[in-house]
């Protein structure tokens, strides 16, 4: 009798083990597929590939930088660069050409774009440029106004009414109620600049930025017009972007503290507190003004 419960006893205890063995083999195969299994609050997946920017011509060297930074960030990545008139670029997308973000001049090429509903996220507003008269070294003419651009012999090269300088330039001069023929009429703003460099024109209505990008060539002169006249620059990814992912990536890494800090080092100005969308500015019409900027003195 002994023996017999002795031996039930020792059947009840191998059947707890091997229950107790199963359960934790299966917990543990549970916790090693959990595992394996992709987590959605992981690390996204690295970025590579070639990153296609089509970015104002006044963006060149801020962004130009950026874009070895941003390199550096995400290895494995390639940011390749379309400098332009605004306006050109804006109907180059419009019209098929392969981009993965716009960088804009002003809100009014942005929308020829997002009208195009060819934007893949709402287009925000990252800096701001303010006008300044540019001159060759010296400012042999001793221009000191905005006025002093219209007085017999001074000749003046300004961008085209459909470039955001351009359209900027007109407000400016509308504002100040001066009249002036331009010698020639650029494409984007860095022609116009070049203009004064070669000596071919005797002053331009440029960005504040570029005159401080080409201080060993040129001298800038501020007016007060400058102020009703300030542009603000919109950026977006883009809908039919080959690269989606470093697309937004590059659109934020030019909206963060890094981003910021290279621009405004560069000139730029932050953007207006409500900035965060591209309502009209100064550069969205030849006859639109602005509220003056804080900031439109030259750094």
């Amino acid at each position: 009798m002994t023996t017999s419960r002795t031996r039930s006893a020792a059947a009840a205890a191998a059947a707890l083990a091997a229950l107790t063995l199963a359960a934790c083999s299966s917990s543990g195969s549970g916790s090693s597929a959990g595992g394996s299994a992709p987590s959605t609050g992981g690390a996204s997946p690295a970025l590579s590939g070639t990153v296609t920017v089509f970015a104002a011509a006044s963006l060149q060297g801020t962004f130009t930088d950026l874009g070895k930074k941003f390199e550096a960030a995400h290895p494995g990545t390639k940011v390749t660069f379309n400098f332009n008139g605004s306006s050109t670029l804006a109907q180059s997308i419009v019209n098929g050409a392969p981009a993965d973000v716009f960088a804009a001049a002003s809100p009014a090429t942005m929308k020829t774009v997002s009208d195009a509903k060819d934007t893949a996220s709402e287009p925000k507003v990252f800096v701001r440029n303010t006008l300044e008269i540019a001159v060759p070294k010296g400012n042999p003419k001793h221009l000191a106004s905005l006025k002093d651009l219209a007085a017999p012999g001074v000749k003046v090269a300004l961008c085209a009414p459909q470039v955001p300088c351009g359209a900027a330039a007109l407000t400016a001069l509308k504002a100040g109620d001066v009249s002036l023929t331009p010698v020639t009429q650029e494409q984007d703003v860095k022609s116009a600049l070049t203009k004064v460099e070669l000596g071919e024109v005797d002053a331009s209505v440029v960005y504040q930025t570029d005159v401080k990008a080409d201080a060993g060539k040129v001298d800038g002169v501020d007016f007060p017009e400058a102020a009703k006249a300030v542009n603000d620059y919109p950026i977006a990814d883009l809908a039919k972007a080959p690269n989606p992912a470093a697309a937004k990536a590059f659109v934020d890494f030019v909206e963060s503290a890094q981003g910021q800090q290279v621009l405004t080092a560069a000139g730029f100005q932050q953007p207006a507190a409500t900035g965060g969308s591209t309502a009209p500015a100064a550069g969205a019409s030849a006859g639109a003004s602005t509220a003056p900027s804080t900031s439109a003195t030259a750094p």
